[in-house]
């Protein structure tokens, strides 16, 4: 009965718009206006003003490098990792301040360190590549290697490691060209301070999984999958037959055609399309990935791969209907 009671009563101030909690939090009425004032006043100036954490007070530079390498469990030699933080055009800006000054301290960029880490991920991600996906050709396999490398990726990693506010350059916020060079430079360093091990499990933890849960045939293009697909065929002694196996909705806006694949008498596979030469081409594709070994349920990627892999001398196909 008390529930019922307590129930009632809720429905009764539900009705009557009485709120149920009175007790809520109180906002002066000169809150508003002041925001919006602020607001106008910050637009006016055009826009928020962000200023670099190295040029607070309170900034330690030396202390900041420490800690960024044992955030990451690395070992950098300090001199080493300063540079790699350091962008041409800072000190292009501290040169000319120098001059004015009549004195002169060299500082050294970062230009040469991210040519030795790019280097480095470029002939490191081709092997584990390799390795991992065997049957993927060196088409694919640069693709996807590209992509890794490419500045939005290396860039996107070096501003989760937390580099944008301790890099030294002329402008702030740096863009994205400057932290992806900022983290080939920080490969460099490490390369030079801890070896080619350590430095490929460092490229392999953070860039290589960057392919954690994605498909690496989006990465790789393929113009006439047919004619490849056919050109690999014609290496064996099989023969590839293409038959209609289902249509639904003919001389409709809703058509729908399946084109399965035929490998001596056996389906390959199969594919989908609103024509009967899209259908084959997609099921063209999945033959490919059947091939290649990267359809939709291949085994998860090993990201745990110790050591720099050997290179490989061929890539081979086993082709199979089963």
């Amino acid at each position: 009965m008390a529930f019922v009671r307590r129930f009632t009563t809720i429905l009764t101030r539900t009705r009557l718009n009485i709120p149920l909690n009175t007790q809520g939090r109180k906002i002066h009425r000169w809150v508003s206006p002041t925001l919006i004032e602020l607001k106008y006043r910050e637009k006016k100036q055009g826009g928020k003003v962000v200023n670099p954490r190295n040029q607070f007070l309170e900034w330690n530079l030396e202390a900041e490098l420490y800690a960024f390498g044992k955030r990451l469990n690395e070992e950098f030699d300090s001199e080493l990792l300063l540079q790699a933080f350091t962008d041409r055009s800072y000190v292009i800006k501290e040169e000319m301040k120098q001059k004015e000054m009549d004195f002169d301290i060299k500082m050294k960029d970062n230009r040469e360190l991210a040519e030795q880490g790019g280097q480095f991920m470029d002939e490191y991600i081709k092997l584990y590549l390799e390795t991992v996906l065997p049957k993927f050709p060196m088409e694919g396999i640069t693709s996807v290697k590209n992509y890794l490398i490419s500045e939005s990726v290396l860039s996107k990693i070096s501003l989760y490691l937390g580099t944008k506010d301790i890099i030294l350059a002329a402008e702030y916020p740096v863009d994205q060209q400057t932290l992806a060079k900022t983290f080939k430079a920080i490969v460099g360093a490490l390369l030079q301070s801890s070896g080619e091990e350590q430095t490929a499990h460092f490229v392999r933890d953070f860039v290589i999984t960057q392919l954690q849960g994605q498909d690496v045939n989006d990465y790789w293009h393929i113009e006439d999958p047919w004619s490849m697909l056919t050109d690999l065929i014609a290496k064996t002694s099989s023969q590839l037959e293409p038959r209609l196996i289902g249509e639904v909705g003919r001389n409709t806006l809703l058509a729908c055609y399946r084109v399965g694949l035929y490998l001596d008498k056996k389906m390959l596979s199969s594919g989908f399309g609103e024509t009967v030469a899209i259908a084959k081409e997609m099921a063209a594709r999945e033959a490919l990935k059947k091939i290649f070994g990267t359809e939709e349920n291949m085994h998860p990627i090993n990201f745990k791969l110790n050591g720099i892999p050997k290179a490989t001398s061929d890539l081979r196909y086993k082709i199979s209907a089963n």
